[in-house]
């Protein structure tokens, strides 16, 4: 029997893509691990049953040539797993962030998930396997600073439970995986772009805070490897729904929907890193 297939987007060395490729090989899977350069893979390059493709989730040419490829290397109509793990992160404040930043942010964060999801959903369904959509639980509260972020993934979190109730008839699961604190590239500080503040902005990035929060932030995080070896479990052992993996995770779920509004604000805008991401410099 032909082993079980699973395209990731968003595979680049040193992030949850990565991690969840090399672990779904080591599990006997035949992997279509996907960024937007080959060159990003290399440490994959090499491994068997592992199929590198290049994939721009912002561009429809480029899903529908990715999809080309998985069809052409298995010949059939089928994919079992679909991990949209493809996103980015932006840090800025609300009123002055431009929109060119927030539809770029969703594009990838949001938009490039759902037109990957409309190109190789059908060869999902015909396998009557598992749509996978990372998350993240900034999409269940409300930190400073990142708010076009936080929304990105509110959307993905809604889109991704409401296409589970639609296509449960079809024998096909959906895992929303709510991330928390995970080791990556992505979620270290010198790998966030700063903000770009208009002239005479209210905010003023603190050098002192990205220097506190980039010395600090890989104490507080699950290694990729463990979260990826965690998740993957999850998919192979059927599990549907929405999942909370990560540090801090059970965390945010406990403050999101046991705690009421008020308590949540304080909990919130006490917290280390929203008091030190930005001093306000004048007032209005």
């Amino acid at each position: 029997m032909a082993p079980k297939t699973v395209l990731i987007t968003g595979a680049s060395e040193g992030g949850i893509g990565n991690a969840l490729a090399l672990a779904f090989q080591q599990r006997g899977l035949r992997v279509f691990a996907t960024a937007r350069s080959l060159s990003k893979m290399d440490n994959l390059s090499k491994l068997p049953n592992m199929v590198l493709l290049e994939l721009d989730v912002t561009s429809r040419q480029s899903i529908e040539a990715a999809a080309a490829a998985v069809r052409s290397h298995t010949g059939e109509e089928k994919l079992d797993i679909l991990v949209n793990n493809s996103g980015q992160s932006y840090v800025g404040p609300a009123l002055d962030t431009s929109i060119e930043k927030v539809r770029g942010l969703f594009d990838v964060n949001f938009f490039g998930l759902v037109e990957t999801t409309l190109v190789l959903g059908m060869m999902v369904v015909a396998a009557k396997g598992t749509i996978v959509n990372i998350s993240s639980v900034l999409g269940h509260t409300h930190m400073p600073w990142l708010a076009y972020y936080n929304a990105s993934k509110a959307a993905v979190d809604l889109f991704s439970e409401t296409l589970r109730l639609e296509i449960a008839p079809f024998g096909v699961k959906v895992l929303t995986v709510a991330v928390g604190g995970v080791e990556t590239n992505m979620s270290n500080t010198a790998n966030v772009a700063p903000p770009e503040l208009s002239e005479g902005s209210l905010w003023a990035v603190t050098e002192k805070y990205l220097a506190k929060r980039a010395a600090k932030e890989h104490r507080w995080a699950t290694p990729p490897a463990v979260f990826a070896e965690r998740v993957v479990r999850d998919v192979l052992n059927g599990t549907n729904g929405r999942v909370y993996r990560g540090v801090g995770a059970t965390a945010v779920w406990i403050v999101t929907t046991l705690l009421p509004g008020w308590l949540k604000d304080k909990l919130v805008a006490n917290n280390e890193v929203a008091n030190n991401k930005f001093d306000i410099v004048r007032k209005p």
